[in-house]
Order: structure tokens, then C-alpha cells, then sequence
């Protein structure tokens, strides 16, 4: 079992106090002040000190800071901040109790994403507190993880709120990821990843394992994050638009901005890492990444397929086909790599005002959140 203590908080190869002598004489009191003086001065951290990983500075000192987007991000995210209970649930509930309220494939639609998602961040909390965190040498890019994890355990608390709020299943909810096969392909493509990072003898240092850790990482931000949960947004955010399941609606659009930031700052940590270990980027790691990419790509159809076994919302499985390739199109180019698709086209353009993080009002109007800095934030 993994000592979060001695695994996580203390850092790799760093002293974390100054060793206790016994003292003498005032004259050896004295010396041994002047000494340890020049032994806290020799420890000061510079900018060029710090390293995303395999760095042996002293994680533990914030600034001065080399990475200034990981803080500008953990900043933007802080002013992002929302909660499940603030989101009304109530036109959800009416509909949801109405047996004309939605179709049968409405409802499926919905079930099977609260089955997925409600272990995926989970998943990706997991991930990062127990693996991405012990790896990543940087303070700064450390901040921004321990707000990602946070907002990992949020966005778990508004799906169980959903499933709470319109009276499903718990035990069929919460166990779809054992029992329906889409959800657990994709749950078992990830946990080898995640087993690598948590696991408490692996160590970054040699080109084998630190490639394990980049791959990890582009799994989790450009996979993950950034395919796994894409038909699941486009669906629930359909049915918003649909002025159906507004509440669910809602809450999503707050996690897909979310998820739109931890696959930004992902990738970002990737193409430092890259930047600072070039060695790392062989022909044989990028062959192994696009396969993975395009394997992610077929389960992720695969699930459009099983929640999606008829048209419905004006949305089809074969839509998503083309909307997975230029969504992993994306991630590949911005992570260094060839399109996998290049000719795909987005059927979705209005996803893109989904991420809009310049709105203080609740997308669907069901009562205003203000946010203090909100209107401050940008995406791409």
C-alpha cells in the first residue's frame, strides 16, 4: 500500500531540515549560527534550478517562479470556483419524474454518462494524488495539481448530486462501470497508466521510466480529458439546448470548462517535459502514442454507439466519428504530433461556447452565481 506520507509529502532527495547538532561552547554556538546561515543561503532556489521532473531543488519553495502559465492557470481556476449545490435541480426532477418528460433514449443518454463519469474523475483524482503529484518536480506546476484535484472530487459530488437529486440507482450508477462494457473498456484502458504512476517503487531518472511518466501524462490529458469525455459533454449539453435536464446541463458546462483547463495545463507539462528532455521523443515513443490515440479513439466510438443506439437530440453515433477525429486530431498537433485526421471537420461548433468562461450568469437562467473574477478569465 502506498505511504502518502513518506511518498507524497516529502519530496525526492531534498532535506527537509537542516541537521540537529549538539552545541558546545558559546564561541562553537556561535560558529555553528554563521555555519548553518551559509548552508540556508547555499540552498536558496533559483529560476534555473527548477525542472518539471527529476529536478533536486527544494519543491517546497514556490518562488521565484519559472513556469508563470501554471500559476496564471491555478489563479484562473481559483477564480473559477463553483459548487454542486448552487445549481437548481428542481425542473430535472419534474422532468425526470414525468413518464412523457423524456424518450427512453433520453434517459439512457443519461444514465450511461453519470455511470461513466462518475468514476472517471475519480479515477483522475486518484491519478494525480497518488501518482502525477510524488513525479512532478516543479511547485508551481505542483499548485495547479492540488486545485486539479479538487476539482476532481467537485466534479464527482455533481454527478453523485444529479443521481441523488433525480432519485436514480445508486447501486446501478455507480457500478455501470463494472457492468456495462463501454464504460469498463475505456476504465481499463486507463488503470494499467494510473498503476505505473501510483505504483510506490516506480521512479523517474532513466529514459524507460521517464517515458513511462510521459506517456501517463499524455494518456490522462490528451486521452482522457481531452477525448473521453467529449461525447458525454456534447450529449447532456444537447439535451441543455434542448431546454431538457437544464440543471445536469448546467453542471456539465462547469466541468467541461474545467476539464477544457486540466487538458490545457497537461499538455503544456508535457511539452515542457519534452522541451527540457528531448532524448524522450523517439520515433518508437511517438508510434506508441499515436496507436494509443487511435485505440482511444475506437473505444470512445464504441461508447457513442452503446448510449447511442438511435438518432436522438438531432445527434447520431456516426457524427461522433467525425467529431473524435478532429478532437484527437487536435490533441495530437498540440502535443507535437502529426494529425491523425487531418480532413476532420468539428459537427459541433457550438461546443465551443460551452468553454466560454466569460459568463457570470447560469447558462440555461436558472439563477444567477456571480463570480468575483470570473469575467477576468479566457480560453482558447
Amino acid at each position: 500500500m502506498l505511504n502518502f506520507e513518506d511518498e507524497v509529502l516529502q519530496p525526492k532527495n531534498i532535506p527537509t531540515s537542516i541537521p540537529q547538532q549538539k552545541l558546545g561552547s558559546e564561541q562553537e554556538q556561535h560558529a555553528l549560527s554563521e555555519n548553518e546561515a551559509s548552508t540556508v543561503a547555499h540552498r536558496r532556489v533559483s529560476v534555473e534550478d527548477k525542472q518539471i521532473i527529476n529536478c533536486k531543488a527544494d519543491v517546497n519553495q514556490l518562488v521565484p517562479f519559472k513556469y508563470k502559465w501554471a500559476w496564471e492557470k491555478y489563479l484562473a481556476a481559483c477564480a473559477n470556483h463553483w459548487m454542486p449545490q448552487e445549481i437548481n435541480m428542481t425542473r430535472d426532477v419534474a422532468l425526470w419524474k414525468d413518464p412523457n418528460g423524456l424518450t427512453e433514449d433520453e434517459r439512457r443518454i443519461v444514465k450511461r454518462n453519470l455511470g461513466f463519469f462518475v468514476t472517471a474523475d475519480s479515477l483522475a483524482a486518484n491519478n494525480i494524488v497518488l501518482g502525477t503529484y510524488r513525479h512532478i518536480t516543479n511547485p508551481e506546476c505542483r499548485q495547479y495539481l492540488l486545485r486539479q484535484a479538487f476539482e476532481e472530487a467537485i466534479h464527482t459530488h455533481a454527478y453523485q448530486y444529479i443521481v441523488e437529486s433525480i432519485g436514480l440507482d445508486e447501486g446501478e450508477i455507480f457500478n455501470a462501470y463494472r457492468e456495462i462494457k463501454s464504460i469498463r473498456d475505456k476504465d481499463e484502458f486507463l488503470i494499467p497508466f494510473i498503476d505505473t504512476l501510483t505504483d510506490p517503487e516506480f521512479e523517474t531518472g532513466t529514459l524507460e521510466t521517464d517515458q513511462q511518466l510521459l506517456k501517463s501524462l499524455i494518456v490522462f490529458a490528451c486521452i482522457m480529458e481531452g477525448l473521453f469525455f467529449y461525447v458525454g459533454f456534447v450529449q447532456i449539453l444537447a439535451l441543455g439546448r434542448q431546454n431538457k435536464m437544464t440543471g445536469a446541463a448546467e453542471q456539465y458546462q462547469y466541468i467541461l470548462r474545467d476539464e477544457s483547463m486540466h487538458c490545457n495545463f497537461g499538455i503544456d507539462v508535457i511539452n515542457q517535459i519534452k522541451l527540457e528532455n528531448p532524448h524522450l521523443w523517439t520515433r518508437e515513443f511517438r508510434e506508441e502514442i499515436t496507436a494509443l490515440m487511435h485505440q482511444a479513439v475506437e473505444l470512445e466510438y464504441r461508447y457513442a454507439e452503446d448510449t447511442m443506439p438511435r438518432g436522438v437530440l438531432g445527434l447520431n453515433a456516426p457524427m461522433f466519428k467525425e467529431y473524435l477525429r478532429f478532437i484527437i486530431s487536435r490533441r495530437s498537433h498540440q502535443i507535437g504530433l502529426d494529425p491523425l485526421f487531418p480532413e476532420a471537420t468539428n459537427p459541433f461548433p457550438w461546443m465551443s461556447e460551452m468553454m466560454d468562461l466569460k459568463k457570470e450568469k447560469n447558462f440555461f437562467e436558472t439563477r444567477v452565481i456571480e463570480y468575483q473574477t470570473g469575467g477576468v478569465l479566457s480560453w482558447d
